[in-house]
């Protein structure tokens, strides 16, 4: 909830906003570049300052900081640990011992082997690199995770097959995906909120029906990725 909205800089970024995710689904956030969606992406997060009179909470009234998983658009791999390291450094951060098992579990989940577990990240493709980040995201095992265009940085078919495979992982928890990609929205999204305006507010836009990931060439989902296209046309405008 932001009432007064949010400036930085003392620039309006943000106007006023009450916004409630549904939990258990996924939120698809767009707009034009500049608009704003990463910044209330990382105001979720924690990483911004939420202004006064302001607040980010669960529906039960609690604060959400430690209930976050935080996926971002590289995939901010260290080159000095392997796979394995990567994905369990969540927990090397606190001073934890990491679940090993859990962490090769997931990494066999999202198409990894026991020898890729084993490279560093200089030897993996793209594709390889977003599956271990995606990998790390789920080893939080927090109720809520945050995307900012987490699979923008890869080719069109690896793209289309991260999509299909966080969707099935991520199935459950409430997820917030930033995208500029008006399929990628329409495949992975319970709900979809565009933003516009400035400051810049959210408006919601109809979604197709079927559960996530729906099939990219459904006639109903490109018949919506056109009005889709419009309507963010529209907030450009």
């Amino acid at each position: 909830m932001l009432p007064q909205g949010l400036a930085l800089g003392g620039v309006p970024v943000l106007g006023p906003l009450d916004l409630t995710l549904a939990g258990g689904g996924t939120t698809a956030l767009l707009g034009p570049s500049g608009s704003g969606k990463s910044t209330l992406l990382r105001l979720v997060a924690g990483l911004v300052a939420v202004p006064a009179g302001g607040r980010v909470i669960g529906t039960d009234g609690s604060a959400v900081s430690g209930r976050i998983a935080y996926m971002a658009q590289q995939d901010l791999l260290v080159p000095w640990r392997d796979v394995l390291g990567n994905v369990t450094m969540g927990a090397h951060l606190r001073g934890q011992a990491p679940d090993l098992a859990r962490a090769r579990a997931l990494l066999a989940e999202v198409g990894l082997t026991e020898a890729d577990a084993r490279k560093p990240p200089a030897q993996l493709s793209g594709g390889m690199r977003q599956r271990v980040a995606l990998a790390r995201t789920l080893m939080e095992d927090r109720p809520i995770v945050l995307m900012d265009e987490p699979f923008s940085a890869v080719d069109a078919p690896t793209r289309h097959r991260m999509q299909s495979l966080s969707a099935r992982l991520l199935a459950g928890r409430t997820v917030l995906l930033v995208t500029h990609d008006p399929l990628e929205a329409l495949r992975l999204a319970d709900r979809i909120l565009v933003l516009g305006g400035s400051p810049a507010t959210p408006a919601e836009v109809p979604v197709p029906g079927g559960a996530p990931p729906r099939p990219a060439g459904d006639p109903a989902l490109l018949a919506a990725q056109a009005a889709l296209l419009e309507r963010l046309a529209e907030a450009v405008s």
